[in-house]
């Protein structure tokens, strides 16, 4: 009786460890008629830190971006938790490579964290104190405390996407997918960002990071999924970031 009441106890926490936070089933994409990502089948595994990696033009941003529904795909499925993005949007962060935003907009450092909790407050309701604490809380843990009223286009690289992460930070997401968030950042600000992203893994968070650098994989990830408009592999790093999967991803 013990034996079986330990084995289904066994059973259930190892199902609830291998719970898949992102399914993606048989997916493609394509530009005018032509596939730049395709026959996409991954499993993103809950409370994971997990990195998109290949080579320029793999279509790492392309692939996160159909994840989250923001552009058009030619087929498949894409669930979280095993339901639909829209479904799941409210529990979902995104923060887009710094070269796609629009760091002119006149608006301050405060304003865009305050950003954040909009999803879950609605467009009828304005933030109030409770998240205006919330979103000094977020750029304090990333030592931004002291940038509230700077407008961001007067901000450095690092500093933007210190900004961005805190807005997703205060969205208090199940889920965050970030597009290469360590470009162009310094060596203390790259330490500190995965540091905090570390932190969210460590409290069941899943997160999705497009990721470049070869060499911090192992210290700085859990899960890697090898891309090169299809998978080449994914899983655990220490199974399957090996030279051969490397050298199969970017054609060495």
């Amino acid at each position: 009786l013990y034996i079986l009441i330990l084995g289904d106890f066994l059973i259930i926490w190892r199902n609830k460890m291998d719970e898949i936070a992102v399914k993606v089933e048989d997916l493609t994409i394509a530009y005018y008629l032509k596939p730049v990502v395709w026959d996409v089948d991954l499993d993103i595994k809950k409370g994971k830190l997990t990195a998109i990696m290949g080579p320029n033009g793999a279509g790492k941003s392309t692939l996160l971006k159909a994840m989250l529904n923001l552009i058009p795909t030619s087929s498949g499925k894409i669930s979280f938790f095993g339901k639909t993005y829209k479904e799941f949007r409210k529990d979902i962060s995104y923060v887009p490579q710094s070269e796609s935003v629009d760091w002119d907009f006149p608006t301050n450092v405060l304003d865009v964290v305050m950003m954040g909790t909009y999803g879950k407050l609605g467009w009828i309701k304005r933030p109030g104190k409770r998240e205006k604490e919330l979103s000094l809380e977020s750029l304090k843990k990333l030592g931004m405390e002291d940038y509230v009223e700077r407008q961001i286009s007067d901000l450095s690289g690092g500093q933007q996407q210190r900004v961005f992460l805190a807005r997703a930070l205060v969205q208090d997401s199940e889920i965050y997918f970030l597009d290469e968030p360590l470009k162009g950042v310094d060596a203390k600000t790259e330490k500190e960002i995965m540091k905090i992203l570390k932190e969210l893994r460590d409290n069941g968070k899943t997160i999705i990071v497009v990721h470049h650098d070869l060499r911090t994989v192992e210290e700085y990830f859990d899960e890697v999924v090898l891309l090169n408009k299809l998978v080449i592999t994914s899983g655990s790093v220490k199974d399957v970031f090996t030279e051969e999967n490397i050298n199969k991803a970017y054609r060495v």
